[in-house]
């Protein structure tokens, strides 16, 4: 089993961007997506094991969004208890698809070899992605 905690506020997926050069598009990821992407894929290869995984993967991901300046001093603590969970943008399978790309190459081959996935949001005063893999 590998797992890792990658700390700071957690990143979403953004959506592509396109400009042109020479007359060709070109595609790719914005800033913010990219830098969350170089940092979990840092974090990630002072855990990797010693051969990329092979075969079926299951992948349990746990996000810890920070707590909003507007809660009152009740609702941190519901939220830090985990009684109180965001609802709000973006979709947890946003944070994922940034992750599954960060990892590919440095843990596993590629992100396809992901049969059973579990993610989870939460607000804390510690924002945070927690990252558990295990081969099937």
């Amino acid at each position: 089993m590998i797992k890792f905690t990658v700390f700071g506020e957690p990143v979403a997926q953004g959506r592509p961007r396109a400009t042109t050069i020479n007359g060709k598009v070109r595609m790719y990821d914005p800033a913010k997506s990219k830098n969350f992407k170089e940092y979990v894929r840092l974090v990630a290869s002072q855990n990797r094991p010693p051969e990329l995984l092979t075969g079926p993967l299951v992948m349990s991901v746990i996000v810890f969004k920070p707590v909003l300046k507007s809660f009152s001093i009740k609702k941190v603590a519901a939220a830090e208890g985990g009684e109180l969970r965001p609802v709000t943008k973006p979709d947890v399978d946003n944070y994922v698809k940034g992750i599954k790309d960060a990892l590919k190459s440095v843990i596993w081959k590629d992100d396809s070899q992901v049969v059973d996935l579990l993610v989870s949001k939460y607000y804390s005063q510690n924002p945070r992605v927690e990252i558990t893999i295990q081969q099937l």
